[in-house]
């Protein structure tokens, strides 16, 4: 990845709704904020910091499981924003503008995968084209049953 992880899309976008959730949290009661708003405000932190931590690692298979990771804490987000729904934290509109946006980045983690996935793909390509042809070992029918007699290893006991 030749960009530098703050100017990813896909991290701008997470930080984009994680800050505004944040600011909407804010203003409620203690109550609330200690049931569903840290919860719903850990959840949506969690999409962005999995996704910088996939940006920080060599493997592509631990890119991948972060990029995972984001797309679970994306999930619990919106699981925590119809609790905020129903318990009427929030108004059925705001809601949905974060479904909308939370789909958005959704997509956005699809395609940031597939695309982590297709540069792997290619770099397995190009070291198998650096292999040696694979040898067919044949075994002759008059081959012997030891393949070295005590003479043949003598030489490493001296």
């Amino acid at each position: 990845m030749s960009a530098m992880f703050e100017d990813l899309r896909v991290l701008k976008s997470a930080e984009g709704i994680a800050d505004s959730i944040w600011k909407r949290l804010v203003r409620w009661d203690e109550f609330a904020k200690d049931v569903v708003g840290k919860q719903l405000a850990r959840a949506a932190d969690s999409i962005g910091a999995n996704v910088a931590e996939s940006f920080g690692r060599f493997h592509f298979g631990e890119k991948l499981q972060f990029l995972y990771y984001a797309r679970g804490s994306l999930f619990e987000t919106k699981y925590w924003l119809n609790r905020v729904r129903e318990r009427e934290l929030m108004t059925t509109d705001e809601v949905q503008d974060y479904a909308l946006r939370l789909t958005d980045l959704a997509k956005q983690l699809n395609a940031f995968s597939k695309s982590l996935k297709t540069v792997r793909a290619t770099e397995q390509t190009n070291l198998k084209a650096l292999r040696e042809p694979s040898t067919e070992y044949v075994v002759q029918e008059d081959f012997p049953e030891t393949l070295f007699d005590d003479n043949d290893l003598s030489w490493l006991n001296s």
